[in-house]
């Protein structure tokens, strides 16, 4: 199931995604959050009604939201998951790239954070202010939604966690990662974490590790995740997060990027007003933003 949420007569309404018109679910749940927190009876529910029940409106005509519009806490994020990601991350830095391993990895996964607020829509636009950074980057990205509670879970049953899987476009100011000396700033800057454009859910998805992520800007084909793969896994990261912290129903956590950011090109080429960027992930969809300031 692709599970939207929408703005429809002026109020942010849940919706399953059917044969390109949208059902609306506010009878099931009154929000996506509230969905997942309310288990698998709820999804089945939802699934049931959805067999029946009529189109509210056609998906062209619906403005889609981010599915969780206003998460409980802040984003999790995951940095140099993709070891050629990480490579380049060190090269342009004048790093030296790690030799005790034949790719440039982490011996422990390097997690930040995103605040709620950066959170944006599928298809809204990025805010850019060149007097708080000019140093806008791109940053395609396969998230997870945590579906009921983990903690010092282990790897073989994490999956068992998962609720389901989105894009998110992990927007980073790259000068304020720079100056603050750690991820945090950087990443939060308001509307710099589109997510959608809905929740696959976990069901639908064989493999998650096996979709190709691509990013472009301007039609321009920057990421292209096909043969990369993720230094820590998702049911490796729900084991290693949920060991100090109880992960739960409605968190968001994105799995990293892969190489090809705009930092890391010769010379770097940074987002500017009018440029739009469309992130995509095999088997779940597209969102589309356009940079303004």
């Amino acid at each position: 199931m692709k599970l939207v949420t929408y703005l429809y007569d002026n109020r942010l309404t849940p919706g399953l995604l059917h044969n390109d018109a949208i059902i609306d679910l506010s009878s099931i749940a009154p929000d996506i959050l509230t969905l997942i927190d309310n288990g698998p009876e709820a999804l089945a529910r939802a699934r049931e009604y959805a067999a029946t029940a009529p189109a509210t409106l056609p998906l062209a005509n619906a403005r889609l939201l981010s599915p969780i519009p206003t998460p409980r806490r802040n984003v999790i994020c995951l940095g140099k998951n993709y070891a050629e990601h990480a490579r380049e991350s060190y090269e342009a830095r004048g790093e030296q790239v790690p030799t005790e391993s034949p790719v440039a990895t982490t011996e422990y996964p390097v997690i930040f954070t995103k605040a709620t607020t950066s959170v944006n829509g599928p298809y809204d636009d990025i805010p850019v202010d060149d007097a708080i950074s000019a140093q806008m980057d791109y940053e395609a990205e396969l998230a997870f939604i945590i579906g009921r509670p983990a903690r010092r879970v282990a790897r073989a049953e994490a999956m068992s966690h998962v609720f389901g899987y989105t894009i998110l476009n992990d927007v980073t100011a790259r000068d304020l990662q720079t100056a603050h000396k750690q991820f945090h700033v950087g990443k939060s800057l308001d509307g710099c974490c589109p997510i959608g454009p809905w929740i696959v859910t976990a069901d639908a998805i064989a493999d998650p590790h096996a979709l190709r992520i691509t990013c472009h800007v301007n039609g321009e084909l920057r990421q292209d995740s096909a043969g990369e793969t993720m230094t820590f896994d998702i049911p490796t990261i729900i084991e290693i997060l949920s060991r100090t912290m109880t992960l739960l129903p409605g968190d968001i956590i994105a799995t990293g990027t892969p190489s090809g950011v705009g930092f890391a090109r010769k010379p770097p080429v940074f987002l500017r007003p009018g440029d739009v960027v469309e992130c995509a992930i095999e088997g779940i969809g597209t969102i589309r933003n356009k940079i303004r300031d």
